[in-house]
């Protein structure tokens, strides 16, 4: 028997898209991208030789053939979904295990899991310390959050989470008194430390505030972030590091940001997924509760 039917995913796609009345709204609900829900629709249309959506600045809106088709399919959609929720285990437990650079980990992730615990309590998130030489091809490994730009693996989807923005701290005591700092250049006037894996970045914050050619001398340098930041609370020095990574110990006034100024970083962590597992709707709430947790 030849099959005229569309595919399910191109149906869920157009039903999502009439019930919100957008094809983002729609690709949110569903877990995919936008451009995956316009092409469904594109090629439902396509196969069925109609017009289902008129498509303006506003938004998207049905057209009559569109409301009928949608009245015609939606109570097989609801049949089958019915069929599906019978004969799923009720909040079937899924195992999620992610891979993450230590630092990272403890100073942004981990405060965060309870939220996520909370949410998602059917799907347990398991933590794996990072690789610097990662290939991604552990099968234990289901996602990894890694500190890049570019140069992923064809096989492998990024999507950009937190960590694009740098900042110079100092101990609070910096901030007071008669030699307390005022200007982004008196930072050079104190001993500068330095990530042994970024030295770059005070280059690049010192370019970005207008001190273009300015002399970088570290006093001292740090494997980790996390020996960085407690320096600097120990009163050695300033530093430049990513804004994300300090949160504890700005909230606890260990540190301080002496300038607030917002430098635009080139290297962000990145949630990366094995292309063929970026539909798993696990991995998708795992991305979508990542990207909620440090708007964009």
């Amino acid at each position: 028997m030849r099959i005229r039917s569309p595919s399910l995913h191109e149906l869920h796609a157009f039903a999502a898209a009439a019930r919100l009345g957008s094809f983002s709204k729609a690709a949110e609900d569903l877990c995919v991208t936008q451009g995956a829900i316009s092409r469904a629709i594109g090629h439902l249309e396509d196969h069925l030789g109609q017009t289902f959506f008129v498509r303006h600045a506003r938004g998207i809106e049905l057209t009559a053939r569109g409301r009928d088709y949608l009245s015609l399919i939606r109570p097989a959609l609801q049949t089958l979904e019915s069929a599906a929720t019978l004969q799923r285990s009720p909040d079937a437990p899924t195992r999620l295990r992610l891979s993450v650079p230590p630092t990272l980990a403890a100073k942004w992730l981990i405060p965060r899991l309870p939220d996520w615990q909370a949410l998602h309590p059917q799907i347990t998130l398991s933590l794996a310390p990072a690789s610097h030489d990662e290939d991604y091809s552990d099968p234990d490994v289901d996602a990894w959050l890694r500190p890049s730009a570019s140069g992923f693996p064809t096989g492998i989807a990024t999507e950009y989470i937190v960590g694009r923005e740098i900042v110079a701290i100092c101990h609070p005591k910096d901030l007071r008194g008669s030699t307390a700092l005022s200007e982004p250049a008196d930072l050079l006037t104190r001993p500068l430390l330095c990530n042994t894996n970024y030295s770059h970045n005070w280059r690049i914050w010192l370019d970005a505030v207008g001190l273009t050619g300015q002399q970088v001398k570290p006093s001292a340098e740090f494997e980790q972030v996390s020996m960085l930041v407690q320096a600097v609370a120990a009163g050695l020095g300033v530093a430049v590091v990513q804004r994300c990574l300090i949160d504890d110990e700005l909230g606890a006034g260990r540190v301080a940001i002496p300038f607030e100024n917002k430098v635009a970083y080139t290297v962000g962590y990145m949630l990366c997924t094995r292309r063929a597992s970026y539909s798993n709707r696990a991995l998708q709430q795992l991305l979508l509760w990542l990207k909620a947790q440090a708007p964009q």
